[in-house]
């Protein structure tokens, strides 16, 4: 296992993962535009918002391939499957711990569960698996970290070779 399979595999991952999300956003399954959200909490111009979103999301999955990789070398072993577990545990993050109580932290324009919608011009707070983004979004986030998951796994696995 080599470190440069994880982040191979974190920059392979996180361009799928980004895409479906993306998909997910223009086929109107989910309001959730994640280049924007994280975007938006250092710029309030919508275009450079999805530029630094964008490459923020992206320098994410690379630190996120690293953790993964960590995860690997502790287990002993790498691969898709444990790439799906790992990227389960990741959605599951993602969208409980980090984006309603991690991202309002350090994010000026992001409402929270507690902050009244009329306070200050936000973000509308994501909620529990970010279901305020729509009902399918929990799904699309699931999948899509599932996918990062595995891409990762097999990505370290064939490094190993």
């Amino acid at each position: 296992m080599r470190v440069w399979g994880a982040l191979a595999g974190g920059f392979a991952g996180t361009l799928v993962l980004t895409t479906a999300l993306a998909a997910g956003s223009q086929l109107r399954l989910t309001r959730m535009d994640i280049p924007f959200l994280l975007g938006t909490a250092f710029t309030e111009d919508r275009a450079r918002a999805r530029v630094f979103g964008s490459a923020l999301h992206f320098v994410a999955g690379l630190i996120f391939s690293l953790f993964y990789y960590a995860g690997f070398v502790v287990l002993g072993q790498a691969g898709w499957p444990l790439g799906l577990v790992f990227g389960f545990v990741h959605a599951l993050f993602a969208g409980t711990t980090l984006v309603n109580l991690l991202l309002p932290l350090v994010h000026p324009r992001m409402g929270t569960l507690e902050s009244a919608a009329d306070s200050s011009p936000l973000l509308e707070a994501p909620g529990f698996m970010l279901l305020n983004y729509g009902r399918t979004t929990p799904i699309l986030t699931v999948l899509g970290h599932l996918a990062y998951g595995a891409i990762v796994g097999a990505f370290v696995e064939a490094s190993a070779r």
